[in-house]
Order: C-alpha cells, then sequence, then structure tokens
C-alpha cells in the first residue's frame, strides 16, 4: 500500500487489538473512525474518536458497507470472535461480511488490512479458523489491495482470551496446572501487531499474507512458565501436566457457560485452536520489513508488570468461584426459606402479624432469593443481579431491625452474616466489568 490513508475505519474499534490500533493511528495523524456494536462500551473505551453502530453480522451485502465507506481511504478489520454465539455467527462475521466488504471496498477503491490469525487455513480443525480462512480468502480475490496479517497467541499489558487463560494458570497458588504441555506457540506482543497493521496502514507494507509470530516455537508449558514469572509469582513447588480426558469435559461445561454468556478462554475452539498449535512462518514479515518479531523472554521484559496485573490475574481465577458462591448461597437462603415457611412465619407471627400474611412474606421473598440465584448466572444480568443481591439484603437488614430487632443478638449471628454476602456482591459487580 503504497499511499498513506487519511482517515480510517477501524472494524472492532474498541476490542483488545482494535483499541491500540486506534491510538496508534491517531499518534500518527489519521483520522479514525471506528465500527462496532456497542456504543456504550466504544464510548468508555474510546471516548475521542466516532465509533458508528453497526453489527457485522448483517452487513452482508456490498450495499450494507457503501455508507460506512464514504470519505475512507483505508479500512482494518479487527473484529472477531472466538466461536459462535449464535448459529452461523464466524460464518456471517468472519466470510460473508468480510466478503461484502470486499465488494464494497473494490468499487470504492478502499483499501484494506485484515488482522486474521495464524492458522487459519480451509482445512482447519475448527469453525473458527476455517471461517477467517474463507473471509481471508474472499478478500485476496476480490481485487481489493489487501494486506493480511496473522498474529500468533497475543500477549500484551491488558489479558483477554488466550493471554487471560496464560494469566488464570500462572496465577494458580503453589502448584503449576498445565495441560497441552507440549503443544508449540509461538506468540507475539499486541505491540508488534499494532506496529505492523500501522506499517502496513500508512504504506511500508505491501500487499500480502504476513504471519506475525516469534522465529521459534516454545512449549505450552514452558510459555506459562514465563508468563508466571514475568507476573512476579512465586515458582510453583509442583507442575501438575493435567490429563489429556480433563479438556474435553472443561471444554463443555464452558462451552455450557457460554449459552449463558460467559466467554470463558476454556471453550472448546480455544482448546482445539491449542491442540493443533498455534505456528507460522515468520520469513515473509521478516523478508519484508528486515526485522523479526521478539522472542517471548525479550518481549515479556519490555512490558512492564506490577500489582494490579497479579491482582487481575487473582480475579480472573477467581470470578468462576466467587459468582457460584453467589449463585448457593441465594439459592440455598430461598430453598430454605420455603422449606422452613412454618419457622420463619413464627418469628413475624411473635410480632404481631397474621398467619397467612406472615407465610405469604417468607414465601415471596424466598422466590426473590432464588430469582437472583438463577439472575447472576446469566452473564448480561449478572452486574444488575449483584447490585439487587446488595439491595434486597439491605431491605432485609432495615426490615428485620424494625420488626424482629433481637435477630442481632442471636448467638448464630444470621444478621451480621448478610453483611459478608453483601460485601462478595459488590465485589463480584467490580469483577464483571467487560473492559
Amino acid at each position: 500500500m503504497s499511499q498513506q490513508p487519511r482517515h480510517v475505519l477501524v472494524l472492532g474499534a474498541y476490542g483488545f487489538i482494535g483499541a491500540q490500533v486506534v491510538r496508534a493511528l491517531q499518534q500518527e495523524g489519521v483520522e479514525v473512525t471506528g465500527l462496532g456494536r456497542d456504543p456504550v462500551a466504544s464510548a468508555r473505551v474510546l471516548p475521542d474518536i466516532i465509533v458508528k453502530q453497526g453489527d457485522m453480522r448483517q452487513m452482508l451485502s456490498a450495499k450494507d458497507w457503501h455508507p460506512y465507506l464514504t470519505g475512507i481511504d483505508l479500512v482494518i478489520n479487527c473484529a472477531g470472535a472466538l466461536q459462535d454465539t449464535a448459529s452461523g455467527d464466524l460464518e456471517r462475521l468472519h466470510h460473508r461480511a468480510i466478503a461484502a466488504l470486499a465488494a464494497a471496498a473494490t468499487e470504492e477503491k478502499v483499501a484494506i488490512v485484515q488482522v486474521s490469525a495464524v492458522g487459519a487455513t480451509l482445512e482447519a480443525s475448527t469453525d473458527f479458523m476455517r471461517s477467517k480462512a474463507r473471509g481471508d480468502a474472499a478478500l485476496l480475490a476480490s481485487g481489493a489491495r489487501v494486506t493480511i496479517l496473522r498474529p500468533g497467541l497475543v500477549i500484551g499489558q491488558g489479558a483477554f482470551g488466550g493471554t487471560l487463560l496464560l494469566r488464570m494458570l500462572a496465577a494458580v497458588p503453589v502448584i503449576q496446572p498445565v495441560a497441552l504441555p507440549g503443544t508449540p506457540v509461538q506468540s507475539v506482543m499486541i505491540d508488534d501487531v499494532t506496529d505492523a497493521v500501522v506499517t502496513a496502514a500508512m504504506g511500508g507494507l505491501s500487499e500480502g499474507v504476513y504471519d506475525l509470530v516469534e522465529d521459534t516455537p516454545h512449549s505450552l508449558e514452558n510459555v506459562v512458565l514465563a508468563t508466571r514469572r514475568w507476573l512476579g509469582f512465586r515458582a510453583p513447588r509442583l507442575i501438575l501436566r493435567v490429563p489429556g480426558w480433563i479438556l474435553p469435559v472443561t471444554a463443555r461445561l464452558a462451552d455450557l457457560a457460554g449459552h449463558l454468556g460467559w466467554r470463558s478462554p476454556l471453550r472448546r475452539t480455544a482448546i482445539a485452536v491449542l491442540k493443533n498449535g498455534v505456528t507460522g512462518n515468520p520469513i515473509a514479515y521478516r523478508s519484508a520489513t528486515g526485522r523479526s518479531i521478539p522472542p517471548l523472554d525479550q518481549a515479556l521484559r519490555g512490558i512492564s508488570v506490577g500489582r494490579e496485573h497479579r491482582l487481575d490475574a487473582r480475579m480472573a481465577l477467581m470470578m468462576p468461584v466467587v459468582i457460584a458462591t453467589l449463585c448457593l448461597f441465594w439459592l440455598a437462603s430461598g430453598l430454605i426459606g420455603v422449606w422452613q415457611v412454618e419457622s420463619a412465619a413464627k418469628l413475624l407471627q411473635a410480632t404481631g402479624w397474621s398467619a397467612p400474611l406472615s407465610k405469604a412474606s417468607v414465601v415471596f421473598w424466598s422466590f426473590v432469593d432464588i430469582a437472583l440465584a438463577a439472575a447472576v448466572l446469566y452473564r448480561p444480568w449478572a452486574g444488575r443481579a449483584c447490585l439487587a443481591m446488595v439491595t434486597v439484603s439491605l431491605v432485609y437488614l432495615i426490615s428485620a431491625t424494625i420488626v424482629t430487632p433481637g435477630l442481632w443478638a442471636d448467638p448464630l449471628g444470621p444478621m451480621v452474616k448478610v453483611i459478608p454476602g453483601i460485601m462478595l456482591a459488590l465485589i463480584a459487580h467490580q469483577m464483571l466489568e467487560a473492559r
């Protein structure tokens, strides 16, 4: 790409790679517009650029793209999804939308830089890789000016996808669990991905396909241990190599969680990609630019790390435990209330409540507890469910203080024990912050 762009459209602008690409382009003095599905998230991550709202899964013809390409010199695609959240999502997002974009870009004479994935071939074992490969092929066949960059395992300051999984594993105390320890992995720092994208955008990289990977693969076990050292965690006393049969079970559970909106890094596609290895050929990029992607240890030394990174890794590791604890706590509370409705109602009757009203109150609030236990398991509702738990807990405390103040002196401490539950719900609400 020989001409420097004046106005760039970045797809997936507020994502892990997209946000950094946007900031790097701004430093080059390029006008940047974004495209994304969530205007609230985009405004939070990138408050200083225009992010147009659009769902690429619905933009499947050239005419859908033409309004977004007006005044645009270059499109950079950083959008993607690891696994279907609905039937056909990967095919629409990675292939059909990209083919439509390519047709529109050819007509508008707009160049494209595609951030794909190393290992994206039509014969790959996962829908993710095959759909990526079909999108790449559609771009190359379109006649548009296209540069395709295929990064390996992307590592950076932030944590998302494979990076998050590495940090979660590294945060396990005392022991170091590792699955697929011998799997070959070639990594790339997100700064190097960003540099490659900007180089291509500014005309410093000719059209073609380039793998962005370090020269020498590492075993997955060594990558995890290197991440642990970089984060500053103590060396493990024992390396626990997880048997292969556990992975399908873990993947199935993670996929079930995925249907509830939880984007676990242990889903079936992620594990399948790791099984196949994350490797590519660095020669084309090195020949075109005269530089190599730094090896993992050297790259990690160049990234500053602090307490916040260790805390983030530990919190990611604890997230499933926290959510499960909240669910079980509120579910148990509701079920016990239904089971012991007579005993609970007697406490209210002792203060003058009628039998029907006291029983109705116990049953109502028991089902509120059960509903909150279910709601916290559904990711789109989880944050609000945590706040609702806090609100309901405060209602319990205030009401009980007014109606049955003697419970504060109960030796089993039923009132006091509500307070840690409130704090756990508040902590979980903060942990659920997406980006």
